[in-house]
């Protein structure tokens, strides 16, 4: 696989929420972090997402906000 994305992280999948429409999928990285990311049903269906499957994020972001208190 070749990509584009210089962010790549390697994780597990922890659950997956589906809606009609859209997916949130749960990710815990090695660390225990947890990142969610919302995909289409259609893209859980396509790549055969499931509990504990070894997946990897491609984070591509042209902004990255930083906000305090």
């Amino acid at each position: 696989m070749k990509i584009s994305a210089r962010n790549m992280l390697k994780g597990k999948v922890k659950g997956i929420i589906k809606g009609p429409v859209n997916a949130e999928v749960s990710v815990e990285l090695p660390g225990g972090e947890v990142l969610v990311s919302i995909i289409t049903s259609k893209s859980v269906e396509n790549l055969e997402l499931a509990e504990g499957k070894n997946v990897y994020l491609a984070i591509k972001a042209t902004n990255v906000m930083i906000a305090i208190d």
